[in-house]
């Protein structure tokens, strides 16, 4: 039964999107906001509506790489599309609520979705481009509402490192990134010296920053292991990054 659960959490991208729910609430609370419920709430949203069409368009050719998942969304397809549709209104009514300004905003990570099935074959672009992607939700949404914000240069430091990171360990089973170009044990020996870079980071900067280098600090530790699986990159890779930002909320 627990397995179950956590495939449904993990396999629906529900996992994933809390992870950027909460790195939202996190970042904001680094730059000396208070965590935006609106700007979390389409964090979460649009993070499950672009992970999951992208998950379902592209469900055949993903079975050589993530074949549990694979096979859980062939079975789940029609409730995962239904879930997908929610999220889409939610994500629409989170939109808005917050005015034009997040529609300028977020248009980027858009044609960066869009794109997303062509530019993931180019060598080294996928780690890149994600991350901008991540990084302009989690951190460009907290500023968009926020009356003042500070740190803002270290925080997209942080976040940025710790999802690169997260985004090369995950994707060494793949043949979509420069992990077909560089061998596993040096491209994870780069996530886990990024990872690292970004606990060195947050640590260095004000006492509002430091809760952050949990993010980064989980990072690396889930990236001892040598071996990054399809269910240990999605339930323990993925889950450093929720770890570290509920951890950094309850610190600051």
């Amino acid at each position: 039964m627990g397995l179950a659960w956590i495939d449904a959490l993990v396999f629906t991208s529900v996992w994933v999107a809390a992870v950027a729910g909460a790195l939202c609430a996190a970042s904001a609370l680094a730059m000396g906001a208070q965590p935006p419920l609106d700007a979390m709430g389409l964090a979460a949203a649009g993070t499950l509506v672009v992970y999951n069409i992208d998950r379902l368009r592209d469900l055949q050719r993903d079975f050589a790489t993530t074949p549990e998942r694979s096979a859980f969304i062939a079975r789940h397809a029609a409730a995962l599309r239904a879930l997908t549709v929610v999220s889409v209104l939610a994500a629409a009514g989170f939109v808005f609520s917050m005015g034009w300004r997040v529609v300028a905003l977020l248009a980027p990570v858009l044609l960066l979705g869009l794109f997303h099935r062509r530019l993931k074959y180019i060598p080294f672009s996928k780690p890149a481009y994600i991350t901008f992607a991540w990084v302009v939700v989690v951190v460009g949404l907290p500023v968009l509402v926020a009356e003042r914000v500070e740190n803002v240069f270290t925080v997209v430091c942080v976040n940025s490192l710790s999802i690169a990171a997260n985004i090369i360990a995950s994707n060494l089973r793949d043949d979509e990134t420069a992990e077909h170009v560089l061998p596993p044990a040096v491209s994870l020996r780069i996530a886990r010296g990024l990872a690292a870079i970004g606990v060195v980071v947050a640590l260095s900067d004000g006492p509002s920053i430091r809760p952050l280098a949990l993010v980064p600090l989980l990072t690396a530790g889930a990236l001892l292991r040598r071996d990054i699986g399809e269910r240990y990159g999605m339930v323990v890779v993925d889950g450093a990054l929720l770890a570290g930002a509920v951890g950094a909320i309850a610190l600051s």
